[in-house]
């Protein structure tokens, strides 16, 4: 009597875990970045806080991926209000473009500052 072997089972890669993900979930995490990092200032120990910097560290090196998609945001909100005002007239749905320009042009700016203080060697 001869018995086949079992299939062995792979745990899933990530690429089968992201298509699991909901599409609202994937569209925050493509436009927000703060689920990459940890709380620093949730950390009980000295230990603790020291390894969610350094793991903080390591995930900057995403921030310009975010902050190039934040600055086409901001190009494109700009352009639609630019548009809609003196194409159409439209001038209460141009404000709101450009407002919208203006809150995501105060994200570049949070982005590069993250980048830049996560990117510094640290002080002795």
């Amino acid at each position: 009597m001869t018995t086949t072997p079992e299939p062995q089972r792979t745990p899933p890669t990530t690429a089968q875990q992201a298509e699991e993900l909901p599409f609202c979930t994937l569209l925050y995490r493509f436009i927000f970045f703060d689920w990459l990092f940890k709380d620093v200032g949730g950390a009980r120990t000295a230990i603790e806080r020291h390894a969610a910097f350094q793991h903080n560290r390591r995930m900057s090196k995403y921030l310009p991926i975010y902050l190039r998609r934040w600055s086409f945001l901001t190009a494109f909100d700009f352009v639609l209000g630019f548009v809609l005002e003196r194409a159409l007239q439209a001038t209460l749905l141009s404000a709101w473009f450009f407002t919208w320009s203006c809150v995501t042009a105060t994200g570049m700016v949070v982005i590069t500052v993250a980048w830049i203080f996560l990117t510094q060697p640290p002080q002795s």
